[in-house]
């Protein structure tokens, strides 16, 4: 597999032309060949492997790819506010909104099925978003907004898990819920689950 960070412009750009084709292979048929994948892209069938050696490095890479995008729209975002409540608050409604408008999140989220490869790579972002989640429960901790002696990692994982347990499902129904319905619902579990202060009852405006 090409390393990333080893890549030219021109590289760089074939890898993210693959990304985008595998991406709407994915929504479209629901599975990822890499035949169909170079056809799409216009290239030779070769070349996907050139650069993912695998499907199942295709797919990871490809599930590495949403999850960066995701983390650094929401969780890596610095968000205005006066407290911590006010920056998650506007950070909820970034979830919910950036999922709802990412049409591979239902896949991904949802339907995706892989290998040992692929599941690998699930479990790894799964931690980085753990990772990055503790450090923001512990500052909202330390500013009050939380309820203090809890284990920031175990609240994280729980919040991040819950996260996206209700994504899986809003996202899989017929008609979708609308946003605001599940920014409100996604609010009240998180601030109910971090030991939010009162003041966290207002409900925040997608």
């Amino acid at each position: 597999m090409v390393a990333v960070d080893s890549l030219s412009a021109r590289a760089e750009a074939t890898r993210h032309k693959l990304l985008e084709a595998a991406a709407a292979e994915l929504i479209e048929t629901g599975d990822v060949e890499v035949a169909a994948v170079a056809r799409r892209a216009g290239v030779s069938v070769g070349l996907p492997y050139r650069y993912f050696e695998t499907r199942s490095g295709l797919m990871s890479a490809l599930l590495g790819d949403f999850y960066d995008r995701l983390v650094a729209d929401t969780v890596l975002t610095g968000f205005e506010g006066e407290t911590w409540l006010d920056r998650w608050r506007a950070q909820v409604v970034t979830w919910v909104e950036r999922v709802y408008r990412d049409p591979l999140a239902p896949v991904v989220l949802g339907r995706m099925v892989g290998d040992a490869q692929v599941a690998a790579m699930e479990a790894r972002c799964f931690s980085q978003v753990v990772e990055l989640g503790v450090k923001h429960v512990a500052a909202g901790q330390a500013e009050g907004a939380l309820a203090p002696g809890r284990d920031p990692e175990l609240l994280a994982s729980g919040v991040v898990g819950g996260m996206r347990a209700i994504f899986t499902v809003v996202l899989e129904r017929d008609p979708r819920p609308a946003l605001d319905e599940v920014v409100r619902e996604v609010w009240a579990f998180t601030v109910a689950a971090l030991g939010a202060a009162p003041q966290a009852e207002r409900e925040p405006r997608p």
